[in-house]
């Protein structure tokens, strides 16, 4: 059976099926589709979690020994295929049409994939999947839907806006899914539930503040030491909300322990990314990072964040901006590490 990814929240509601593979053309819907996957397996007692990652040196023999492994901890497991590059090679297709002929019991397998053309849903593998279990195909949206997604997506953070404001966003934010929720993000941070009105949505994605906090993000990132001081004086001179400083901050700090999370399981460095949720724009300071920062350094800086929320709140005796200003700066004392991953 095939699905669209924004059909996948009522087929939930059913009892969760065997097999379910995403192919995501958008990687926003389609990490979002997997975690709530995981996450109905998760509820439905599906405890144990193996993960297989085709990339190279994984060989297939491991998905025929996840379907013929008995559990050792759990009565229910989940099985996570992940194909990077939408392109198991003839032995991972064989491997995955033999898999969907014979699933094991009391599993939930679950197959990750990007985008693929026309001859790769035509595949004998790809519709053996479809024919076992569930196909959720995470598509980007026509322009057309892309204002009532924005629309929906405000509405769970309790804001609303005129058409007139959602089309403007959508313009603004050209179809790129990834984009548009960062958007939302931000206005829920910046902005009581409730009306929206154009000035206060034109205001934030058009970034009149001379001082971007994505641009902060990165420069936190950059260890560049000149443009921290600068930016973070501007951002206070303008009286930018602590709350979206801090969620920046965290929002790159949290990227960047989960690539080094995933380098450490023995992703290479593009599938860290993706499994992180980086892409495009936040893939070059992100992966200068990681060779600077190593896990232990992003995770204690990680902790710090909480303590600038706490402090924007009022809770204790410190500064905010002076706790903003000390973790930046200590970051940026973090030397290059020379024997850093090679990408």
């Amino acid at each position: 059976m095939r699905i669209g990814a924004d059909d996948l929240a009522a087929a939930l509601k059913r009892p969760i099926g065997p097999l379910y593979t995403v192919v995501a053309s958008e990687p926003l819907l389609g990490h979002e589709a997997m975690a709530a996957l995981r996450e109905r397996a998760r509820q439905d007692g599906y405890d144990e979690r193996t993960v297989l990652t085709s990339e190279p040196g994984f060989r297939w023999e491991a998905l025929r020994s996840a379907g013929d492994s008995l559990s050792l901890f759990a009565a229910r497991r989940l099985v996570e295929v992940r194909i990077p590059t939408g392109k198991p090679g003839r032995e991972g297709g064989q491997a995955l049409a033999e898999y969907a002929k014979r699933l094991p019991p009391d599993t939930v397998t679950l197959v990750s994939l990007p985008g693929l053309d026309h001859g790769g849903l035509k595949s004998a593998w790809i519709k053996a999947l479809e024919a076992a279990g569930v196909l959720v195909m995470a598509e980007p949206f026509p322009r057309d839907r892309l204002v009532g997604w924005i629309e929906a997506r405000l509405a769970k953070n309790g804001q609303r806006a005129s058409r007139e404001t959602l089309a403007f966003l959508a313009d603004r934010v050209e179809g790129n899914l990834s984009a548009a929720d960062q958007e939302v993000e931000k206005l829920a941070l910046s902005f009581e539930p409730g009306e929206l009105t154009f000035e206060q949505v034109s205001g934030s994605v058009l970034d009149v503040s001379r001082f971007d906090l994505r641009a902060l993000g990165a420069a936190m990132l950059d260890g560049d030491r000149v443009q921290l001081v600068r930016m973070i004086d501007g951002l206070r001179a303008e009286g930018s909300p602590l709350p979206l400083v801090s969620w920046t901050l965290a929002n790159e700090l949290r990227a960047l322990v989960a690539v080094h999370d995933a380098l450490e399981a023995g992703r290479d460095r593009a599938g860290a990314m993706r499994e992180a949720g980086v892409f495009r724009h936040r893939e070059g300071p992100i992966g200068r990072a990681v060779g600077r920062i190593d896990a232990r350094r992003a995770r204690r800086a990680l902790r710090a964040v909480s303590e600038i929320d706490r402090a924007s709140k009022g809770l204790g005796t410190r500064d905010p901006w002076q706790l903003v200003t000390a973790l930046c700066l200590g970051l940026s004392n973090t030397a290059r590490r020379a024997s850093a991953r090679p990408g």
